[in-house]
């Protein structure tokens, strides 16, 4: 039987990326109820509780085969123009309930509107720092005028700073030397002076002024803007100390999944570029006044932000259109470290003269945050040979010991964080974490966020209530495709077996495939998750990818094997090093010699911002690691092929045959299935 084509609109959901076609004349509310998408609404859809905003994106979207136009959705209507008179409505934003579908749309929820809020896995580690951080605050005592030397207030302040504390040249703008001199008199010719010193050579900058020794505290931020999360640190500059750390969603993921969506958008959408920066800017403002309203810190006391990120959100950052960045020779801009004023970048949470330091750039499709990574790690100081792995929508790999440093970036893609997995969601909770399956029974028992319990315990189903059973996210979707190899439910190829061929009805049939059923809700009016055959194939897309970058950098190097893993950034952190080996993700290593380096970009961030040397050494260790570029390796698509077989198709996993035995089953009779859920065609004969 031959299956018509859905000719409704398609209604994709970010960040979630789920999806659904929809009857014209669906609201928008009704459509993420029926797929589950988490969006608010208290007052039945009557336009009156605003808790259900979304905003749509209009353009061309290549990655997602759409255009979507104006008319995607129903005109403006009475009720909204109403709640905006009333209560004002962001501007590009509508109510949920009232917007009908009428075409191919994309629709983003913004953090505010969720129920279940994201689980921005960034915080702070733990990490003893030298100080001597670039802001600081200095009190200096200044000789009076004299009419028989006569000089100016500033420059007997320079020649002060000169003698009391080696700062050989300070600029000042307009606004400090307007109050230099009443505040000179009224401190009695001594002040104190938040000063930012420049580590490349260049002149200090005097940020603010007091009369006398002020108690002024002095803080910074240390920002990861990732391409799906951005997580950001209030810290005292003082001592170091991280005073709180706040999370987000990157509102950029509605022109695009991953970063080369994001370059395609801004090449078919003319301005789409400046949408992204604009975007990027207010998330970036939002998440610093969450700092300052938790801290009660005022934000004219936040002097300085240390900042990393990937090339293409680099560039979005400081306004700069990526193009190049999509196509070789993937030319940067720049890739030298940035030292900006902070209103440049619209960063006006902050204080009026407050800097802004962006690490360098490693190479085009390597940023500052892998750079972040190895100021935090140091790959280039350590005696045994090392792979680092930030592990995210775009992978930065590192390997290198004391004889040099090769990095490579991957694209993963966002598999791994719940997108493009049919019951896949972000980290949030009801999300299921954790997965174990009985080898034997093939019953599965999970744990989901928000719930400090395994499903099979007693008081599970009740703690679970809070937030129901929603979906799976990054690191449940790892555990499960490796727990159905090592059950027995999945081949080496990737291909799910039938009831008949595992022995348990949870493995249903899925069209011409079969899914495996980890949680049926839908007696209670809840979800049915499963694992399709889909789902694993873009899990073999994402892990082949990151498993050939680091065979390619091995390869460079001349070597087989590395001494230890390190799985960097906030997703990483939460990765079973177990399932990731039995999925084929890293190389075969002792598993107690894969580590965990949590979000190791932002400790790079927070080093950088509280110690000055380590700006100038970073961007000499930068210089000195050598760039491999995988989209031009021949070799790298040798690698993603023989990488899409779980473990690997032909490189040995010694170690880890002594901790997992994986059963040698092959699902395919022969019924011309094939591990991407299509049907194999026959070569036609010349």
């Amino acid at each position: 039987m031959t299956t018509e084509p859905n000719t409704d609109p398609l209604v994709i959901f970010t960040p979630s990326g789920q999806r659904g076609h929809f009857a014209k004349g669906t609201s928008i509310l009704d459509a993420a109820r029926q797929l589950g998408v988490d969006l608010d609404s208290v007052c039945g859809g009557r336009g009156i509780c605003s808790k259900c905003q979304v905003t749509p994106s209009f353009g061309d979207f290549p990655k997602h085969g759409l255009t979507v136009s104006e008319e995607a959705l129903s005109e403006w209507n009475a009720v909204e123009e109403r709640y905006r008179h009333k209560r004002g409505l962001i501007h590009g934003r509508r109510l949920g309930c009232q917007a009908k579908v009428e075409g191919d749309v994309i629709i983003d929820v913004p953090p505010e509107s969720q129920v279940h809020k994201q689980v921005v896995r960034k915080a702070a580690d733990s990490r003893v720092i030298e100080m001597d951080p670039a802001t600081k605050l200095v009190v200096v005592e200044v000789e009076e005028p004299d009419m028989h030397a006569p000089t100016g207030d500033f420059e007997r302040l320079k020649d002060a700073l000169r003698e009391q504390w080696q700062i050989e040249r300070v600029d000042a703008d307009l606004n400090i030397l307007t109050r230099l001199q009443p505040t000179l008199r009224k401190g009695k010719w001594q002040v104190s002076l938040a000063m930012h010193i420049c580590h490349a050579g260049g002149p200090s900058r005097i940020l603010d002024i007091w009369p006398g020794v002020a108690e002024q505290g002095l803080y910074g931020l240390a920002i990861d803007l990732g391409s799906t999360t951005i997580a950001a640190h209030l810290c005292d500059l003082s001592d170091g100390s991280v005073l709180a750390s706040s999370g987000a969603m990157n509102p950029q993921i509605r022109f695009g999944e991953d970063l080369m969506s994001r370059v395609s958008y801004a090449m078919m959408n003319p301005g789409g570029d400046q949408e992204m920066t604009k975007a990027v800017r207010e998330a970036l403002n939002g998440l610093i006044f969450d700092l300052i309203k938790e801290t009660e810190i005022p934000p004219e006391r936040l002097y300085e932000a240390v900042i990393v990120c990937n090339p293409v959100m680099h560039h979005l950052l400081m306004g700069i259109d990526p193009v190049e960045l999509g196509q070789a020779p993937f030319a940067l801009a720049t890739s030298d470290s940035l030292s900006l004023q902070a209103c440049d970048l619209d960063l006006l949470a902050m204080a009026p003269r407050a800097r802004v330091y962006a690490l360098p750039c490693i190479a085009g499709h390597v940023g500052a945050d892998a750079a972040a990574v190895a100021l935090a790690e140091s790959p280039q100081s350590s005696s045994d040979l090392a792979l680092m792995v930030d592990v995210g929508t775009n992978a930065e790999i590192l390997l290198g010991d004391r004889d040099g440093v090769l990095a490579c970036s991957s694209p993963t893609g966002p598999a791994f964080e719940g997108a493009q997995i049919s019951s896949g969601q972000r980290a949030a909770p009801g999300a299921i974490e954790r997965i174990e399956i009985d080898p034997v029974t093939k019953e599965p028992r999970f744990r989901i966020i928000g719930v400090n319990m395994w499903s099979d315990e007693a008081g599970f189903e009740t703690a679970a209530a809070a937030t129901g059973i929603n979906g799976i996210c990054g690191s449940g979707i790892i555990e499960a495709v490796a727990e159905m190899r090592i059950a027995g439910l999945l081949d080496p190829t990737g291909l799910i077996g039938s009831a008949e061929a595992t022995g348990t009805p949870r493995c249903i049939q899925n069209g011409r495939t079969h899914s495996y059923v980890i949680w049926d809700g839908s007696a209670d009016g809840g979800p049915v998750i499963t694992v399709t055959q889909g789902d694993i194939r873009a899990i073999q897309l994402a892990k082949s990818a990151l498993y050939a970058g680091a065979r390619l950098l091995m390869d460079q190097r001349g070597v087989d094997k590395v001494d230890r893993v390190v799985l960097a950034g906030a997703f990483g952190a939460h990765i079973s090093p177990k399932h990731a080996m039995v999925l084929g993700m890293i190389p075969d290593v002792p598993l107690d010699k894969v580590q965990s380096a949590g979000n190791a970009a932002g400790t790079g961030a927070r080093i950088a911002l509280c110690n000055l040397g380590a700006r100038a050494e970073i961007e000499r260790v930068v210089r000195e690691i050598t760039k491999v570029e995988t989209a031009v390796e021949p070799k790298f698509q040798e690698h993603f092929v023989a990488a899409n077989a779980i473990p690997h198709a032909t490189d040995p996993f010694p170690e880890l045959s002594q901790v997992v035995t994986l059963p040698d089953v092959n699902f395919n009779t022969g019924g011309g299935e094939s591990a991407d859920g299509g049907r194999r065609r026959r070569r036609r004969k010349a």
